[in-house]
């Protein structure tokens, strides 16, 4: 069995000690896929943003709150980890400065400068490509990503950036549902399946295909 690396939720950029960006992601699917993977006897760590759903008691959880504590605390995981499932909906972006304090009201408006923020799951695989074979087998890792009308070109493109083995796209209609409609492609870009229901069944079959093909 495999232990899995589960990053999960949003996380939250701080434009000052008060306010912060952040995204509608609510860890419900992270949920399934931790249940999913602990009911087929798989071990679970999982690196969350805040959320306020519940994880699975058997599975271990890292709580974050920025993109760069997820990415340092899921560095830190890896190497005791097969794979890597990526549910989580980072922040792309984070102010280029945080401002101590709050910030006052003024009619004049406020603009704010943004800079990219790490991208965690590309990281990672970079990361464990780079340390090659040398910390025991070659890991895999899954992507997720949330992309209007569930676009295959915008998929197939991140796929070979974040150098995963598979991408899971899905729609924004799954924010903050129970339901779930996903395409996955591999790392040449090919459809290897689609599924729809609820998050819980999604999670059951991408648990299984990931058995199948990856582990």
């Amino acid at each position: 069995m495999a232990h899995i690396l589960l990053t999960a939720g949003p996380t939250r950029a701080f434009i000052d000690d008060v306010r912060y960006l952040t995204n509608a992601s609510s860890g419900r699917m992270a949920r399934a896929l931790a249940a999913a993977a602990l009911a087929r006897g798989h071990r679970v760590t999982i690196v969350s943003g805040p959320v306020a759903v519940v994880y699975p008691a058997k599975a271990r959880v890292i709580p974050v709150v920025t993109t760069a504590e997820m990415l340092t605390a899921s560095l830190a995981e890896l190497p005791a980890c097969d794979g890597v499932i990526a549910a989580a909906a980072p922040c792309d972006f984070e102010p280029a400065k945080k401002t101590p304090g709050k910030i006052p009201r003024k009619g004049r408006g406020l603009s704010i400068t943004l800079r990219p923020t790490p991208d965690v799951i590309a990281t990672l695989a970079t990361h464990s490509k780079q340390a090659g074979r040398t910390n025991g087998p070659a890991k895999w890792f899954v992507a997720f990503a949330l992309e209007p009308g569930a676009d295959r070109k915008r998929a197939c493109e991140k796929v070979t950036a974040k150098q995963c083995d598979l991408i899971v796209v899905n729609d924004l209609a799954a924010l903050e549902s129970d339901f779930n409609s996903v395409d996955v492609y591999d790392a040449r870009h090919s459809h290897v399946g689609t599924k729809k229901g609820t998050k819980k069944a999604v999670a059951t079959w991408l648990i299984r295909l990931i058995e199948a093909t990856l582990s």
